[in-house]
């Protein structure tokens, strides 16, 4: 039976000592990354739009860091939206910096009318290179 490993990022924030959840857990050679979200230090909501999801995509870096991965290593990403229609394109402008060449990862964007005070999250499972 494979374990379970829990994956804590250094200087873990707030919100997972508040919500007793782990950054994520490694199973074999899969990643599976809770949703990240765009938090100050303090775990409270980056108020600018652009700025949270560029937290959010710092915070995720972050967690890969701490488990030997990269954004190359993500195979499969699940991103919730607040208000999609009108966040899109700055998703999507944020995205094509941090998220490299084709081939590209799974992506699903869901659309939520909550994310706990934030207004977007960003998960994903990553398969761990040999060398991590």
């Amino acid at each position: 039976m494979l374990q379970r490993q829990a994956i804590i990022p250094a200087n873990r924030h707030a919100l997972y000592d508040a919500h007793r959840y782990s950054a994520a857990i490694r199973s074999g050679d899969l990643l599976f990354v809770s949703g990240q979200v765009g938090s100050r230090d303090d775990g409270s909501p980056e108020p600018d739009f652009e700025a949270q999801v560029r937290r959010a995509f710092a915070n995720l870096a972050n967690v890969l860091a701490a488990a030997g991965c990269t954004f190359d290593d993500v195979i499969d990403v699940t991103t919730f939206h607040t208000d999609p229609e009108a966040q899109f394109e700055t998703i999507m402008t944020v995205r094509d910096g941090v998220i490299g060449a084709a081939p590209y990862p799974n992506w699903t964007a869901v659309g939520v009318t909550w994310l706990a005070g934030f207004d977007f999250e960003i998960k994903v499972i990553a398969r761990v290179p040999a060398s991590a």
